[in-house]
């Protein structure tokens, strides 16, 4: 698991994004709320074990209801598209909230690949 730095919500309260590996998933905590997992990204890595061809797939994206409104799912994605990135993965943006970030913010292009069939029937293996 990694420990991304802290960021602040629309409320201004401290929040934390980490990969929790074993999970499979980028999980935000909000500072003085007992530490509990706000929201996640989920995702599956798909290729081999060389990060150069390596998909970091991301599937779905959630954020619990009583913390709706604080900025908290874009943080989220920001944060593990950057970490995504900066370990030399390839970003693919399956979960609605990821693409429509993605769409928004072409700085992430070249650390991209566009969904397709094989992807979709590919994830679906992964998760039944």
């Amino acid at each position: 698991m990694t420990q991304n730095e802290q960021t602040t919500d629309k409320t201004g309260a401290q929040t934390s994004v980490r990969d929790n590996g074993a999970a499979q998933r980028y999980e935000i905590t909000v500072a003085g709320t007992t530490d509990a997992v706000a929201g996640v990204a989920e995702y599956r890595d798909r290729g081999d074990d060389s990060a150069a061809s390596t998909e970091r797939v991301f599937f779905q994206t959630e954020v619990a209801e009583e913390f709706g409104g604080r900025g908290l799912a874009t943080i989220l994605v920001r944060e593990a598209l950057d970490d995504a990135r900066s370990r030399g993965l390839i970003i693919i943006g399956v979960c609605p909230l990821v693409a429509a970030f993605l769409e928004k913010h072409p700085e992430y292009a070249d650390a991209t690949r566009p969904v397709t069939p094989d992807v979709l029937r590919w994830l679906r293996r992964q998760q039944s």
